[in-house]
């Protein structure tokens, strides 16, 4: 019996660690650094610059206007001196709907770049979960998890971090288009 326990211990420990090379090699559960993928995608920087121009277009429009009401501002009070009473409540009245008008298109132009903000980010989202839910088909993955440095991942091997093969394909993919 002692002879048939040794061959045999030796042939579990094999299989054993056969087993264990073999599942680790070909793990199920992966993960991908969004906040990497976001940032190495050549189309976040394409998108991002595109938005930056428009909201520097909106921004200019409003200091525009900012100018203009300073100028008048300066104006009217150079002509003060030489104005009726009525003269400057009128005139008093008039840039203080004009401040308001600016201001709540000032208030306007945010929010709408605050909306398209949100709307080109999530453009780039898209694109990445497109992608990586084929990738994880293709490769017959269980799970791709998604770590963005806020918790969700607090440790994971770095053979199971898919992050660099994933953004050279997505940005192959994005160059071809």
């Amino acid at each position: 019996m002692n002879k048939l326990a040794l061959p045999l211990s030796l042939i579990a420990i094999a299989a054993s660690i056969l087993s264990f090379f073999y599942l680790n090699s070909s793990s199920e559960l992966v993960y991908v650094d969004v906040n990497k993928l976001l940032d190495g995608y050549q189309r976040t920087k394409i998108v991002k610059a595109q938005f930056e121009e428009k909201a520097k277009t909106l921004n200019a429009n409003v200091d525009s206007l900012m100018v203009d009401w300073q100028n008048e501002i300066k104006s009217y009070e150079k002509e003060r001196s030489t104005m009726s009473k009525k003269e400057l409540e009128l005139k008093q009245q008039l840039l203080g709907n004009k401040q308001q008008q600016i201001n709540n298109y000032q208030q306007a132009i945010q929010k709408q770049i605050q909306e398209e903000d949100k709307k080109s980010t999530q453009t780039v989202i898209n694109d990445i979960n497109d992608y990586i839910k084929e990738y994880g088909k293709k490769h017959k993955y269980k799970i791709i998890f998604g770590a963005s440095g806020g918790g969700n991942i607090m440790y994971a091997d770095e053979v199971t971090d898919l992050t660099q093969e994933v953004l050279k394909g997505l940005n192959a993919e994005f160059q071809g288009k």
